[in-house]
Parts: C-alpha cells; sequence; structure tokens
C-alpha cells in the first residue's frame, strides 16, 4: 500500500532512505506563497478561540443528561442574561479552551440530570466534543476536562407562580 504524502512546509526532515514521510494532514497555521503552489496551500488560516468554544459547547449540549453548562455564578447571569427581552443564550458559558496552531484542549464545566451515570456521561461528552471540533476545525484535540459542578434534581425546577401574589 503507498501513502502519499504532501511535502512538508516547515522544518527539515531527514534525507536519505531513513526518512519517514508524514500521510498529508490539514495544516491549520502553516500555508505556502507564490503563484507555482497549489491553490489550496497559497495563503495561512487560523482559528479564534471562540470558534473552538461555540463548536464544543454545542457538542457538549447534544447529549442527553447534560442539564446545564458553567459554574453556580456564570449560570445564574445566564439565567438572567437569556430571561432579558432581546438577550441572547451563550453557548459557550461552561467553555474554556486553549488553541494553538494545529492543536487545541478544552475544559468543561457540566451540571447533570440527577440519575444519569456521571462516567459514562462524561464519555460521552468528551467522544461528541472531540469528533466535533477536529471534524469542524481540523485542529486535534489533545485533551477534554470535564468537570461536573452540580446535579440537577427534578424538584429544583422554579415552580410557576399559579397567583401573582399570596397578599392583597
Amino acid at each position: 500500500m503507498s501513502v502519499q504524502s504532501a511535502p512538508a512546509t516547515t522544518g527539515t526532515a531527514p534525507a536519505g532512505p531513513t526518512a519517514k514521510t508524514q500521510p498529508s494532514t490539514t495544516h491549520l497555521a502553516a500555508g505556502a506563497t507564490g503563484a507555482d503552489e497549489p491553490a489550496a496551500t497559497r495563503g495561512r488560516t487560523s482559528i479564534a478561540d471562540v470558534v473552538v468554544v461555540k463548536v464544543a459547547g454545542v457538542a457538549a449540549r447534544e447529549i442527553p443528561g447534560v442539564h446545564a453548562m458553567g459554574g453556580g455564578l456564570s449560570r445564574t447571569f445566564g439565567a438572567v442574561r437569556d430571561r432579558v427581552p432581546g438577550g441572547r443564550s451563550n453557548v459557550g458559558r461552561g467553555v474554556k479552551v486553549e488553541v494553538g496552531e494545529r492543536q487545541t484542549a478544552i475544559d468543561l464545566d457540566l451540571v447533570v440530570e440527577y440519575g444519569v451515570p456521571i462516567a459514562d456521561l462524561a464519555r460521552d461528552v468528551r467522544e461528541n466534543v472531540i469528533d466535533a471540533v477536529e471534524r469542524i476545525t481540523g485542529l486535534e484535540v489533545v485533551e477534554v476536562n470535564v468537570t461536573i459542578n452540580d446535579v440537577h434534581l427534578p424538584d429544583d425546577e422554579d415552580p410557576a407562580p399559579e397567583t401573582a401574589s399570596r397578599v392583597a
């Protein structure tokens, strides 16, 4: 089986029969210049932290059993913002990232539903986040750290008031 590889754009590789070639991968930061280069490699692509934050936040929320994301104070401010007319929910709440040229590391703060096995949920969240971030951004995810901040109990819901006021 023959593996074709693209020539390296950065660094130097040893020459001769001992040189190993790497399979072609998406180079996010490296780019070549010049009219003799293929169009796909002319220029540079960089991905902002906020892109990875949003992709990871959406992917984590897709897993059943994730009730909310973020720490206590973050969730409180987020709940207020969500109720303000014209306010938007923050898909990045509870997500912190470090983005390099080719790799990223992600930290997630979650609130889980009561009764959901936490170890299974954390595994499913990791798998979904890694898959989404690598597929959409092309960055290699080196780690996804999951912190469970709280458990949402069924009776924690804010009951809707039946009357406007208890006193007249």
